[in-house]
């Protein structure tokens, strides 16, 4: 096994790829080794794995974007700390300033007929990151689908090679969509017309919202990931891809952010175009799909359309993500950009007076916000209007309440 004390020096920052991309055999052993190393920072993305533990050594210092997932008990354990930023500015966090990164930690698959090595199950800020870095450590595993697209690498880039046979680190099973799921689902799936492209963010109402657009027609897929239902509906030929207007019969993703069925398509179809943060949330990029559809969640709205997608109180949850640039491409392409929540949680309602947090997407940037009761339309809206439209999404049994400033 390689031993990082060959590649790490005092203070560096060490990434490495997320979700399904996430090279488990080298994090493992950068754990089991990190007692015996000097100080260093590590920054880590969605994390699937049980790798991270609250028990790290105390000179090792872990930041992330994100506390969805694995990252949610390191967040509450305080050995987390949160990068407040939009998933566009992530390349710039992670090669200037304080968190430019020093040592990558690729998954990739066998060397393809170039001799390439593919970070084939996902580039997204890896793949700009492992450019700049003083030492790339690769994790060679044959289940990483060789994406003959993606972004490959020569063996004498490589400071080591750690090769594995194992399942790639999977996105825990959601269950079932509740009735109230459903019903947001079904809301937002009305709004979506045949071949528009689609942007899914992550987490219950998204992943509903795909298994309601089973009827539809030619749809595209320009996303900052690729999910099992996703994979499904392509599979089915519900998403075509064949009215894009950038990378027609492509679908275009950041990360395979799945389970067996996702990376089966990625490894068996040359449909899937892998993309770094650069091109998939480029404001260019974006502006220019045939109307981009960007369906999203969150945690509150406050009745002047601002949503906090970030923490729950003095509980960070979230992340800032990528729900403003989708929001913004998709107004300039043309199609909705959907923020879609249930109308309440465990703590009570979720379109209230005041956020609880932050305010992650600003409501200058917040164009529809769909509950199980209804839609409430807020572009080109005034701040009277909107509350007025936000009330009637609310629970009938909060909505005295939300309606108190």
């Amino acid at each position: 096994m390689t031993r990082f004390s060959a590649f790490v020096r005092p203070n560096d920052t060490v990434v490495w790829g997320q979700a399904c991309g996430e090279p488990r055999t080298l994090v493992e052993a950068l754990v089991d080794q990190g007692a015996d190393l000097p100080a260093m920072n590590w920054f880590v993305g969605i994390n699937h794995s049980d790798v991270l533990g609250e028990t790290l050594p105390t000179h090792v210092q872990v930041s992330s974007y994100t506390a969805t997932s694995g990252n949610r008990r390191l967040v509450a354990a305080g050995r987390m700390d949160i990068l407040p930023t939009h998933y566009s500015t992530l390349p710039s966090w992670v090669s200037t300033g304080a968190t430019a990164v020093d040592v990558a930690l690729v998954l990739v698959s066998p060397p393809d007929a170039e001799g390439l090595y593919r970070l084939g199950a996902g580039e997204d800020y890896i793949a700009g990151a492992a450019r700049r870095v003083r030492v790339i450590v690769a994790e060679v595993n044959p289940r990483v689908p060789a994406q003959p697209d993606s972004v490959g690498f020569r063996r004498n880039e490589f400071a080591a090679i750690v090769e594995s046979d194992r399942p790639l680190a999977a996105a825990p099973e959601l269950g079932e969509p509740t009735p109230t799921t459903l019903a947001v689902a079904r809301n937002v799936a009305a709004l979506i017309p045949d071949r528009a492209t689609i942007q899914i963010g992550v987490g219950a109402p998204p992943t509903a919202i795909l298994r309601e657009l089973a009827d539809h027609q030619d749809l595209g897929l320009h996303s900052g990931l690729i999910n099992d239902d996703l994979g499904e509906l392509i599979e089915a030929g519900v998403i075509t891809g064949r009215h894009k207007a950038t990378d027609p019969g492509r679908h275009v993703a950041g990360t395979i952010v799945g389970g067996k069925r996702a990376i089966a398509h990625c490894a068996t179809k040359p449909d899937v175009l892998l993309r770094g943060i650069d091109y998939i949330h480029d404001p260019a990029t974006l502006a220019a799909q045939h109307q981009l559809d960007a369906l999203n969640g969150g945690l509150e709205v406050d009745l002047t359309g601002q949503v906090n997608t970030e923490a729950i109180g003095s509980r960070y949850v979230g992340s800032v993500g990528g729900g403003t640039d989708f929001a913004r491409g998709a107004v300039r392409s043309g199609g909705p950009a959907v923020v879609a929540l249930g109308s309440r949680s465990q703590t009570g309602s979720t379109i209230v007076a005041r956020l609880s947090g932050t305010a992650s997407i600003p409501r200058t940037d917040v164009d529809v916000v769909v509950t199980e009761h209804d839609t409430a339309r807020l572009r080109g809206v005034g701040l009277d209007e909107r509350r007025h439209r936000l009330l009637a999404i609310c629970d009938p049994e909060f909505r005295d309440a939300s309606a108190q400033t």
